[in-house]
């Protein structure tokens, strides 16, 4: 029996790619530990526990890291306001710093000095699972098989897999493949490649997983109320039916379930690659839009107007790093404390409505509130000299006054 190269942990889902994918690693002589997250995706994990001992993984982990996915990577997101460019949630960008950090945990309980996924050679989550490996265990060593030319010219689409899968024992689906990749986690379901590569091309009604079509959504609306401290939710209660929950997992579920009864989140976009190409995705975010919904409105209602305009530019960049995998830099770990600092009085109480598709604030209430109903009404005067607005306003014209005083000279010299 050949010597091992030595100990690998491979990010396992149970799929047809990282199946083959543990098989090929045995041929190439490594020791295989399997480690498969659970972050809220609907898989039968004992199904792929034994599909992992049938396949001759060393070792297996199957963790569950709902709780701190929540707690430790969606809330600083929501504390963040975090969108990429515009739409993008950041429900996979988010869930990758989450699986690698205990996939080195891992490793170095192993003593392993590899790490492997499944990853191709063309998207953004090569390089958010490689970058948190390197940050946490510098001399790791990544194997990557998609970027291999070895693997992906012996394996060049569905059907060599489906050939390799089949010569060596590894369980295949007996149903077709959707003409579409997925990836599913607690804060929502990813689709993209296939039919979807053609940006012209309508989705079919039948891709959406996690959210109902608003169009066949109830007719009756679901009211809630999201209380939130120090920018993270507390509690929900729905003012519907009651129902409440109050641990941050609880929270999250509550809220995807109504998002989902509803059909919020579904978002549809071109967007921008870090490695350099643009791709066409559809999400479904049901409970994180309703959260940055009601962030966004107590936060408004709680902080400082100069401090907000400061922290909006540091949420832009946050989200940046997060599309990026720079979850575990200097310079996220920088953004992420002014953040932190920034929510240190969003504090209360937000009401909502959430039917058909859409979001609508009803109302809000804070301890913590920089809105003053005596300063700002339109019927008593308050604390406030309404002659000071004139020298208010004469100051602010002064910049446009010279300014447009130096365009009519431009133009009468023409």
């Amino acid at each position: 029996m050949s010597q091992s190269k030595g100990t690998v942990v491979l990010a396992y889902s149970g799929g047809l790619d990282t199946s083959c994918i543990l098989v090929w690693l045995k041929e190439q002589g490594y020791d295989v530990v399997v480690f498969l997250a659970n972050i809220g995706q609907n898989e039968d994990f004992e199904e792929a526990r034994k599909k992992a001992e049938t396949l001759g993984a060393k070792k297996i982990f199957i963790e569950d890291l709902r709780k701190e996915f929540v707690e430790e990577f969606i809330w600083p997101a929501v504390q963040a306001n975090a969108i990429y460019e515009d739409r993008y949630l950041l429900g996979t960008s988010i869930a990758r710093p989450c699986i690698a950090r205990r996939q080195v945990d891992i490793a170095k309980q192993e003593g392993a000095q590899y790490i492997s996924h499944g990853a191709t050679g063309k998207g953004n989550d090569q390089i958010r699972f490689e970058l948190t490996c390197y940050a946490l265990y510098p001399g790791v060593k990544i194997i990557a098989p998609w970027r291999m030319p070895e693997f992906y010219q012996r394996f060049q689409g569905r059907k060599d897999l489906m050939e390799y899968a089949k010569k060596h024992g590894i369980a295949v689906p007996v149903t077709p493949k959707d003409p579409w990749s997925m990836d599913a986690n607690l804060m929502h379901i990813s689709y993209e490649s296939g039919i979807l590569e053609n940006p012209k091309n309508h989705p079919p009604k039948s891709i959406y997983q996690m959210t109902k079509d608003p169009e066949t959504s109830p007719n009756i609306p679901d009211m809630l109320e999201l209380e939130f401290k120090r920018g993270v939710p507390v509690q929900v209660i729905s003012l519907t039916d009651r129902t409440s929950a109050q641990s941050p997992l609880d929270i999250f579920t509550f809220l995807n379930h109504i998002g989902s009864k509803h059909g919020v989140g579904r978002v549809d976009i071109v967007e921008n690659r870090f490695i350099g190409m643009k791709s066409r995705g559809i999400y479904e975010t049901p409970g994180g839009t309703i959260l940055r919904q009601a962030h966004l409105d107590i936060e408004a209602f709680t902080l400082d107007r100069e401090v907000r305009k400061i922290k909006q530019s540091l949420a832009v960049q946050f989200s940046e790093q997060i599309y990026n995998g720079f979850w575990y830099s200097p310079e996220c770990d920088f953004v992420r404390h002014c953040i932190t600092r920034s929510q240190e009085n969003v504090e209360g109480k937000v009401q909502l409505s959430v039917f058909k598709g859409t979001i609508t604030i009803l109302g809000r209430e804070s301890p913590k509130s920089l809105y003053n109903e005596m300063l700002v009404s339109m019927d008593i005067l308050g604390d406030y000299d309404p002659c000071d607005a004139s020298g208010f306003i004469k100051i602010s014209a002064v910049r446009l006054k010279e300014f447009h005083r130096l365009q009519k000279m431009a133009d009468l010299k023409q």
